[in-house]
Formats: structure tokens, C-alpha cells, sequence
């Protein structure tokens, strides 16, 4: 077992745990502060049973994160890390793929930009070692939602309660070189896109090819899930256990209606089949997941089903006959805390200044909020060290906003939270407009306050 007290001379002034996106991004900020940063990360000498490297940062669910559109809350998140100063997005930008509206990026190029530049900042020492205990001193927990048990017993025991838990799923990947182009067509909705003939592919549907898709995917072997699983799939709560309800598996979907699919993940609006002019009753669509093009995933479709099953009810999608899998989808579990109980809006826990918690963790979802509250916690850590206030962003904007949402949200129905208008402070009431103008009133009033703090209080003046 690695002790953390044996260690303790060489912890340095901060200890960060965890090397995914939300430990990342909070210890290349603090370290950019004059900070020195001891990050740890079990991976590989402890592997999860979602990653397949050592690689920090490793984007485990999706390529994709999310839009870059400046009307969607995806999109104005992104704004305000850039104006914050975000490092892993402007290494996420530098490993872009072609993805219409969206941010996606080649998993690998990324992960590896990050490892190289975070091994090779001098203000940073990566310890490849798991944590078993919360360190003493200043510290951040950024383990992310595959947390090893015995530092999730220690996040427990630090709360006073039970950690809560959700399913996450993944989606699978196909060889490029499989997918039938006599039947699939390129194309982004709307036309929107880098590539001229479409960022994405798509295998569309008629209504008889859905409809019996539909039914082979809800009559198709799942692997086993456990009793409370089950209960909680039932609409059941046990205790506050659940399904992300934003990352469900797609035969869940397709086991709650018939059309659930065609107005979720497969919904055909925004495309045209070229060969038959006309809009598909149904369309899956395929992303690319590396900057070679020869590997696509398909987009939404997280499951859980048997890798024997994958093989033969995806292959029922037209253009995807022959598929070869590359990878096959899997479901894991994942760890969130009571953050509402737990958490001050600076993601400082309560009773405990020096402590900081941020990512998936916290009740986050969505890469780009991880990387986010990462950011957030790493600033405050730094301002922590250097004697000065901790910054609690306004509502107003939407990392504060999300963070406001999980660290004072009604714990009866606490879910994982992604950036979205919803959780942002309305609008006056009197102001009439429609949703694109909506969005550009929020995303005005954001960055304008966005920009005040950064001005006031030097948040991106850092101390080399």
C-alpha cells in the first residue's frame, strides 16, 4: 500500500489527486501561479475498469466536448474558459477533428499533449501511485467518478454519509474501412461543418427499419445488472442511487416508447439521404474519434448490452452490415458526493479552507465542466496558498452557476449537472425574444460580468 505519510516532505505546497481532466486543469493553473504541485494518478499501476492507458486526461466516454455553437450553453462555457485562461481546452482545440457545431478531438493526440505537458512543467511532480487516504495540507480531490474504494471510504467517512452513485455507459467504435458509403451519406445538420461533403456519416433509416431495430435493441441481453440497478432502471430510487438521466443507455431509451429514439439520438432533423432527396424517418450518426478518420463512434449510443448482442443488433443499421468492432459500448459506475452538503460555491469543503473537491466527482457532468471546476479549484488553491480570497464566480455566469447548482441544490433529487441556460439566473421578464435571442442576452450578460472579475481581481496575472 502507498503512504501518503511516508511521502509527506515530498507532497510540495499542493497536492492534487487525480490526472483526469478536472486534476489536470486544476494543477497546470495553480502550478502557473507559482505553485508547486505534487499530482497523483494510480493509472497505470492501477487500472479502471473504463480507461485502457496511463495517459492523463484520457477521454473515456465520448471524443466530443460538446458545442462550440455561441448560442448553445456548451458553447458560451467554452467562452468564458477561454477568457479564464483554460489550458486543456486550448489543448483540446489544438487536437480538433471535424465535427459540425462541436468540439471533438482525436483522444489520443489530446491525452498525450496534456501527459507531455504537464510531465514537463518545472512547477509540477507526477507521482504514478494510488491514494488511499485525503492528504493533510492544502489538497484537491479531483479523483473522478472512478474513484478507487478505499479513497472513496475516505471521501465517506470526510462527508459523514454514503458516497451517491450513477451508471455511465459508453458508446462503441467502428473501423472506418466497414461502414458501407453505398448506404451511409456524409453530412453535418444544417450543412454546418469544417468538411464540405459533412463532418459526420450517417446510416439512415425508413420507419420499418426503425421500428424493427427498436424492437431487436429492447428484447436484446443486457450483462446482468445488480438488484438496486434494477430497482432504480424501475423508476425506483434506492436511496439516491441512479441513472444519469442524460447518459442513458440507448436500449433504456428504446425500451420506454417506440419513437424515444427518433426524437432523441437518432433524430433525423437538419439531413437529407442524397439518394432519395428526402429527410431519413431516422438516422444514426457516426463521429470521427481520431485524427487518422479510420475509427468512428457512434454518436449517443451508450449501452450495456452483451458484446454479442452489440455485434448483431448494430449491425441491423443500414451501412453498418459488416461492421468491425473496435471497441464494443460498456457501462460503469460512477462515484458523485453530496456536494450540497459538502461544498462552499468556491468548491472549498466546509469546515476545511484548504481542501478543495471538482470534476465528475462534485456531481459535474460533461467534460467541459470538469475541466471547468478543475480550473476553479485550482485558481482558489492558489489563491488559498497566497494568502488571498477564495473567488465565487456569480450565478450569472455559467461555471458559477454550475457550481452554485451543486453545491446548494435540493439533495431529495440531486443529479450530475451539465452546463445549461436552465440553471442560469432568468432573464428580466419584459424582454421579449425567441431562443437564439435568449441565448445571446445570456451569453452577453455572462461574459460582460465574466470580464469585470478577471479586470478586478487579475484572474488570469499569473506569478511564474
Amino acid at each position: 500500500m502507498y503512504s501518503m505519510q511516508a511521502q509527506e516532505g515530498n507532497l510540495g505546497e499542493l497536492t492534487v489527486v487525480g490526472g483526469g481532466l478536472a486534476g489536470c486543469e486544476a494543477a497546470w493553473q495553480a502550478a502557473e501561479r507559482g505553485i508547486q504541485v505534487t499530482l497523483y494518478e494510480m493509472r497505470p499501476a492501477r487500472m479502471t475498469g473504463a480507461h485502457v492507458s496511463g495517459d492523463l486526461a484520457e477521454l473515456v466516454c465520448s471524443n466530443s466536448l460538446g458545442s462550440n455553437l455561441p448560442d448553445r450553453a456548451s458553447g458560451l462555457l467554452k467562452d468564458e474558459l477561454r477568457r479564464l485562461g483554460s489550458r486543456l481546452l486550448a489543448c483540446a482545440e489544438s487536437a480538433a477533428l471535424p465535427a459540425g457545431g462541436a468540439l471533438a478531438v482525436d483522444r489520443q493526440a489530446f491525452a498525450a499533449s496534456v501527459t507531455r505537458s504537464l510531465q514537463n512543467h518545472p512547477n509540477i511532480h507526477l507521482v504514478r501511485a494510488e491514494v488511499h487516504t485525503i492528504p493533510e495540507g492544502p489538497v484537491i480531490i479531483a479523483s473522478g467518478p472512478l474513484t478507487s474504494p478505499d479513497l472513496a471510504a475516505a471521501l465517506a467517512r470526510l462527508s459523514g454519509e454514503s458516497n451517491l452513485f450513477f451508471y455511465d455507459a459508453i458508446a462503441p467504435i467502428i473501423s472506418a474501412s466497414s461502414i458501407d458509403m453505398a448506404i451511409a451519406f456524409r453530412a453535418s445538420r444544417y450543412r454546418k461543418g469544417v468538411q464540405a461533403d459533412g463532418d459526420y456519416i450517417n446510416c439512415p433509416l425508413e420507419q420499418a427499419q426503425y421500428e424493427n431495430f427498436v424492437q431487436a435493441l429492447s428484447l436484446a441481453e443486457r450483462i446482468p445488472l445488480k438488484d438496486f440497478e434494477l430497482e432504480v432502471e424501475n423508476g425506483v430510487r434506492a436511496g439516491l442511487s441512479a441513472f444519469f438521466e442524460g447518459c442513458l443507455p440507448v436500449e433504456v431509451l428504446a425500451r420506454r416508447e417506440l419513437k424515444a429514439l427518433a426524437f432523441g439520438p437518432m433524430r433525423p432533423v437538419g439531413l437529407r439521404d442524397p439518394r432519395t432527396g428526402r429527410r431519413p424517418y431516422a438516422v444514426v450518426q457516426l463521429r470521427q474519434d481520431n485524427l487518422a478518420g479510420d475509427v468512428y463512434n457512434l454518436v449517443g449510443f451508450q449501452t450495456n448490452l452483451t458484446y454479442a448482442e452489440q455485434k448483431k443488433v448494430f449491425r441491423m443499421i443500414p451501412g453498418l452490415e459488416t461492421a468491425e468492432f473496435i471497441r464494443y459500448g460498456q457501462m460503469h459506475r460512477n462515484t458523485f458526493m453530496a456536494s450540497p452538503r459538502l461544498l462552499n460555491p468556491t468548491l472549498q469543503v466546509r469546515g476545511r479552507d484548504d481542501l478543495f473537491l471538482a470534476g465528475q466527482l462534485i456531481g459535474v457532468e460533461g467534460y467541459m465542466g470538469n475541466i471547468a471546476t478543475g480550473l476553479l479549484a485550482g485558481m482558489n488553491a492558489a489563491r488559498y496558498l497566497h494568502g488571498m480570497a477564495p473567488i465565487e464566480l456569480p450565478g450569472v455566469t455559467l461555471l458559477g452557476a454550475l457550481c452554485h447548482y451543486v453545491t446548494q441544490a435540493d439533495m431529495r433529487d440531486f443529479q450530475p449537472m451539465k452546463a445549461n441556460y436552465g440553471i442560469l439566473p432568468p432573464l428580466p421578464a419584459d424582454l421579449r425574444m425567441g431562443k437564439r435571442e435568449r441565448a445571446q442576452a445570456y451569453r452577453e450578460r455572462s461574459l460582460a460580468e465574466l470580464d469585470r472579475i478577471i479586470q478586478a481581481e487579475h484572474l488570469v496575472e499569473v506569478k511564474s
